[in-house]
């Protein structure tokens, strides 16, 4: 399996958790006892750590990833279903984060909630304990109001006010688009610097 040093930091997995030989491990990322992290999978602490929990199941391809103020805490017994994008968020226990799924940074996914196959939990997010995102529909706002996609400016209503420029890039809204990419650039080539494990 290839781990890697990012940024100074080496990942910890517990002798007992699984990972496959094809996932890619970065910085500073835990896995705990039990967990399984399979092929093609990436968990990667950008600037923000990684933590994840007893017998998680991370299905192929999907990714985890921690930022500088949102790291992604992934609680105990958490499915996430293949191709499913966890950004600096935080997964209760229990929670079901479906193939293909999108949970965004700052995003509080409940204990025993479920983000079924296609939905979006926009940043700054809160599903209840329980609560269930229905197949492609979009969860915005705290506590989060849930709609399909096709309801798209009752979604901008709430989600305009989130933050996302600011939450997942740390710029405001209306940065030219060469100036966040040019942020975006240095900010990922930190992993020039990586050594592998």
């Amino acid at each position: 399996m290839p781990s890697y040093q990012h940024r100074g930091a080496v990942p910890a997995i517990d002798p007992q958790a699984f990972v496959a030989p094809t996932a890619v491990i970065s910085g500073a990322v835990s896995i705990a006892a039990g967990a399984r992290v399979l092929h093609g999978a990436v968990v990667t602490a950008e600037d923000g750590e990684v933590s994840i929990g007893r017998d998680v199941v991370v299905m192929e391809h999907a990714l985890i990833r921690g930022r500088a103020g949102h790291p992604a805490r992934i609680g105990n017994s958490v499915l996430i279903g293949p191709t499913a994008h966890v950004n600096g968020a935080t997964v209760g226990d229990g929670a079901f984060i479906a193939t293909g799924a999108a949970v965004f940074p700052g995003a509080v996914i409940g204990d025993g909630a479920e983000v079924r196959v296609h939905a979006v939990v926009q940043v700054n997010t809160t599903v209840a304990p329980g609560e269930v995102v229905p197949i492609g529909w979009v969860a915005v706002g705290t506590p989060a109001t849930i709609l399909p996609p096709e309801r798209h400016e009752e979604i901008w209503a709430v989600q305009r006010d989130l933050d996302f420029p600011g939450t997942v890039y740390g710029v405001p809204r209306g940065t030219p688009m060469a100036e966040l990419m040019r942020g975006q650039s240095d900010y990922y080539g930190a992993h020039a610097g990586d050594r592998q494990l």
